[in-house]
């Protein structure tokens, strides 16, 4: 009832705005109106009206700190960032240290990229501002614009040290780190929080992130672990743990850890998502399904779990199912080319050999220096038995990964059929320069035991010239 009394309250207030402002009357509206007015118009997507709203508030109240920041917000999400600070610096002018503003106009002036302002603004509130950590993370990712990695990890190092919970500041305090080539060697950095506190669980999560970061994932294991130990309703921990099982393969044990996270935080697209995943990759395919699908019905944009339902049908060979799952997350994320590469897969498994290749194109422009796509691709190809565009294939994946001995491995197979031997030969020697072991895979395209002695002989050859 009372829900009801507000929305016919809202209504009647919007429609007294808007004959307001056809009719040009002397109507009064307070600052708390044309807030409520303003967030109608954001809620459901009419900005246009939202800005005149903000507009109209500005001249009667031109100095009003609320609506000054709700028009700015407006502006923002019309692409209007010069006016969104112009509206903020005028009242600013009045309130040239007030937080609020100062934090708002420094997130806007760094989205516009000029970061230089935006630090100055961050700066300026530091003193009046209770969370400090936000505002050390904020300079942090303005000097990360500007390509400053050193000054930006200083000031997350800052941003942790008022808050070891601040989990972005962690996360690009490693990227920065792991840029400058840094991130091993302030490994001490991390361990002066264990030396501090041995028993702090977020001193063994912090260090946590930085192994698995260098994909020293036991290490990983073992510092969450610790943290898990020391706080067991640490949900954040439990659920990194697991990321780094699945790294190790210990599916088993991933998937008691997200189970454990569940229980913590509750149902969430994401942990449901995970779930499906430590059982597709147990093989327990349709409770892999099963939980990927609870992940789509509390959220439809996620695109993991749609790809997650089609990659489980296509391990069940049920291509026609996985195709349209697959084809659903594709077109929540056409710039993955991972998804492009699977769709492309499954195409040709059906027969679909022209949607294959359309797939592997834009495969090979979103991910070129994935030797999977030029290896399948060139085989649909092959297969056909047009060993020339195989070529061209393998040859065009060559450009883009000039050192990959699978590739040169797979030339010779397809120089071989096209009857182009010295071409073969050519490749051969490059193949086993960069990978001598990796011959054998030549003897899975050539069962006939004459072609096999023959290559032998070739590899035994380089073999001994080389030794």
């Amino acid at each position: 009832m009372k829900e009801e009394y507000k929305r016919k309250e809202e209504k009647e207030l919007i429609n007294r705005f808007e004959a307001f402002i056809k009719t040009g009357g002397s109507d009064y509206f307070d600052e708390e109106a044309f807030l409520q007015i303003m967030g109608f118009y954001q809620r459901h997507g009419k900005l246009k009206k939202a800005l005149k709203a903000g507009m109209k508030a500005l001249e009667q109240y031109p100095f009003s700190t609320d609506l000054s920041m709700e028009t700015a917000d407006v502006l923002v999400r019309a692409e209007q960032m010069d006016e969104a600070i112009e509206v903020l610096d005028r009242v600013l002018l009045l309130q040239p240290n007030d937080p609020e503003l100062l934090l708002q106009k420094g997130s806007i002036s760094s989205m516009k990229g000029a970061y230089h302002e935006a630090i100055e603004c961050f700066e300026m509130m530091l003193d009046n501002w209770e969370y400090k950590d936000e505002i050390y993370y904020s300079i942090g990712l303005a000097y990360q614009g500007m390509s400053q990695y050193d000054l930006a990890a200083a000031n997350y190092k800052k941003a942790i040290e008022f808050n070891m919970l601040n989990e972005s500041a962690l996360y690009e305090l490693a990227y920065c780190l792991d840029l400058s080539g840094e991130l091993e060697s302030s490994l001490g950095y991390y361990e002066k929080f264990i030396d501090q506190d041995p028993f702090s669980e977020y001193a063994w999560y912090n260090i946590g992130i930085v192994y698995n970061k260098l994909k020293k994932y036991k290490e990983a294991v073992n510092a969450y672990e610790f943290a898990v130990a020391i706080e067991d309703e640490f949900s954040s921990a439990y659920f990194n743990l697991a990321n780094a099982q699945m790294n190790l393969e210990q599916f088993d044990k991933a998937l008691a850890n997200y189970q454990r996270t569940f229980e913590i935080e509750g149902a969430s697209s994401e942990i449901y998502c995970h779930i499906g995943s430590a059982y597709e990759k147990m093989n327990q395919l349709e409770l892999g399904i099963k939980y990927y699908q609870k992940a789509t019905k509390l959220d439809q944009m996620y695109h993991e779990a749609w790809f997650g339902i089609g990659a489980c049908l296509a391990l069940q060979e049920k291509w026609y199912e996985s195709i349209h799952f697959l084809n659903k997350a594709l077109k929540l994320d056409l710039e993955n080319g991972f998804y492009w590469k699977t769709v492309a897969d499954a195409e040709y498994k059906i027969g679909n050999v022209v949607a294959a290749m359309d797939a592997y194109i834009e495969a090979s422009e979103m991910n070129p220096e994935d030797s999977r796509i030029w290896l399948d691709w060139s085989m649909v190809y092959y297969d056909q038995g047009e060993y020339e565009q195989a070529i061209s294939v393998i040859e065009a994946g060559l450009d883009e990964i000039p050192d990959h001995s699978e590739l040169f491995y797979r030339s010779v197979v397809y120089f071989m059929a096209a009857g182009s031997y010295k071409h073969a030969i050519s490749k051969l020697e490059t193949a086993l320069m960069l990978d001598y072991e990796g011959h054998k895979v030549l003897f899975e395209f050539f069962p006939d035991l004459h072609t096999q002695k023959a290559l032998y002989r070739i590899i035994e050859r380089y073999g001994e010239s080389n030794r």
